[in-house]
């Protein structure tokens, strides 16, 4: 994307004189106008779509600073639609001019629901990273308008993988790694080397790739590309025409490439989760416990020679158990969100993570949100038609009307209807089954928990969506535009599709990787 101003450029004119002299090339100010007049067509058509939906709706943020220095904070709408389809809108990239604080947040939260006119009752959970202020900003709203706060599994995956790999043979073995290829990642000598010995070996000629401080995954990927051009990468430092003497040094020893290796193995699975709980157009709130769980005897089932990787296997564990104790646990004064989601999953609706007397307790909760629900969705039945009694008759059924008892029977078929709901005795649903396809199907079925389903089953299990609107941001808030204002960020920021389906917050190609 060019930013406007590449319409008053001097060569970018000539070339649209060549092309057609008689054309006219438009201001800025005319392109920017367009803009601003699309946006608020955009925004229009957002708020109807917010407005008509019956699911209850799912927040995600973030915040991210620019390269001119500006504070930005990103806010998502998630939920799920008619037709049981996830719906992802991107609601701002606003500036911030204050500090993060808690408070703060809180309100800029709150600000942007009422300018989308969303009814804060609406709103079901808001997914955000472990930052201390914006962990608190979701306890301030969770008291106040009971949003759920729900912390992004890919960040707390992140952090528990960091502090497991706080090692300090580990730490070398990793430090080593990534001096190796920056070496080669400097030196177009040593590039062509290793292309040439990937010819000679029959080795895939792939790239090396280099780790990100920010994300745990780069290191995984750095590592298995580097065990994957082991052999040429070694061959071409032992080539006295490419590497001089003093640097040979850069080849990893023996017990270096072992550990790498069973480090490998151990990591994979949690990359496996990452890219997996990174997804915006399936469910991945309710898959967290029984990964989490998963994530857990993966990591005890290998046995690892590396007294590096044990320790890893240990504060994996640790670090597991820590972090998502709320999340793989029911608690009778908690709102239990993800636990819920899970249950209302065909996959996952047996709850194996869960005690028999937590699942008993999950039931009852679902039960009674499910009784709720239909209460507020329960038509008002017709006036019954008025018939002629005679006062005797009245008289004697003055203690109990025909109306009360009406009632009554209508609670108890309620009841009983909900009871059965919630009880349904289907067989779990195949792992890579869709569970909103199972939904649509069954809808008639069970028409109150998909009520509940579609409130759910909406909820991101991360941040990501928050966090690839600033991939967009980074593209439109370039160094290139770093003048451009603040709002006008916010106005590029995201575009509407035309039947609504979704808002696409990503205006340049994005990996699904967290």
């Amino acid at each position: 994307m060019r930013p406007l101003s590449m319409v008053e450029d001097e060569g970018f004119r000539q070339m649209i004189h060549i092309l057609n002299p008689g054309y006219t090339l438009p201001s800025r100010t005319h392109f920017t106008k367009l803009m601003e007049r699309k946006y608020e067509q955009t925004f229009q058509a957002v708020k109807s779509d917010i407005k008509a939906t019956q699911s209850r709706i799912a927040l995600t943020t973030d915040v991210w600073t620019s390269v001119a220095t500006e504070a930005y904070l990103g806010i998502t709408c998630h939920y799920t639609g008619d037709e049981w389809n996830m719906k992802s809108i991107c609601l701002t990239t606003m500036p911030l001019e204050e500090r993060h604080t808690a408070s703060s947040i809180a309100e800029w939260l709150e600000e942007i629901v009422a300018r989308f006119e969303i009814p804060p009752s609406k709103i079901i959970a808001i997914v955000h990273d472990n930052g201390a202020n914006i962990v608190a900003a979701a306890k301030v709203l969770e008291e106040k308008h009971g949003w759920s706060s729900v912390r992004c599994a890919g960040h707390t995956l992140q952090l528990a993988v960091n502090s497991s790999l706080k090692h300090s043979s580990i730490e070398k073995a990793v430090g080593a790694a990534r001096c190796l290829v920056e070496h080669f990642r400097r030196s177009e000598l040593a590039c062509n080397k290793l292309r040439q010995k990937q010819q000679q070996m029959g080795t895939p000629q792939h790239k090396l790739v280099q780790d990100v401080s920010t994300r745990w995954n780069s290191k995984f990927y750095m590592i298995s590309r580097l065990l994957e051009q082991r052999w040429p990468v070694t061959a071409t430092l032992s080539d006295s025409t490419v590497t001089q003497r003093g640097k040979r040094y850069l080849d990893l020893k023996a017990d270096q490439w072992n550990l790498l290796e069973e480090l490998s193995t151990a990591l994979k699975p949690f990359e496996c989760a990452t890219v997996f709980m990174s997804g915006e157009k399936y469910t991945t709130i309710s898959a967290v416990p029984p990964l989490v769980k998963g994530l857990v005897k993966s990591t005890q089932s290998v046995v690892f020679e590396s007294a590096a990787v044990q320790a890893f296997q240990v504060t994996a564990t640790e670090q597991l158990h820590q972090r998502w104790k709320e999340e793989t646990t029911f608690s009778d004064t908690a709102q239990n969100t993800v636990i819920l989601s899970s249950a209302l999953d065909p996959r996952f609706r047996k709850l194996r993570f869960l005690t028999p007397e937590q699942v008993f307790k999950v039931q009852a909760k679902v039960q009674t949100q499910a009784f709720e629900v239909r209460k507020d969705h329960q038509q008002q039945p017709a006036p019954a038609p008025t018939t002629h009694v005679s006062l005797l008759h009245a008289l004697l059924d003055s203690e109990t009307s025909s109306e009360e008892e009406q009632r009554e029977g209508e609670g108890d078929d309620l009841n009983s209807q909900v009871r059965n709901e919630v009880l349904f005795g289907e067989k779990p649903l195949p792992k890579e089954e869709n569970p909103l396809h199972w939904w649509k199907a069954n809808e008639n079925r069970y028409p109150t928990l998909s009520m509940l389903a579609k409130s759910y089953l909406c909820i991101p299990g991360t941040s990501t969506p928050s966090e690839r609107l600033f991939s967009a941001a980074g593209d439109i808030a370039s160094k290139k535009r770093a003048s451009l204002s603040p709002e006008h960020v916010d106005i590029s920021g995201g575009r509407i599709d035309p039947n609504i389906d979704s808002i696409d917050t990503k205006s340049v190609s994005v990996s699904d990787r967290y």
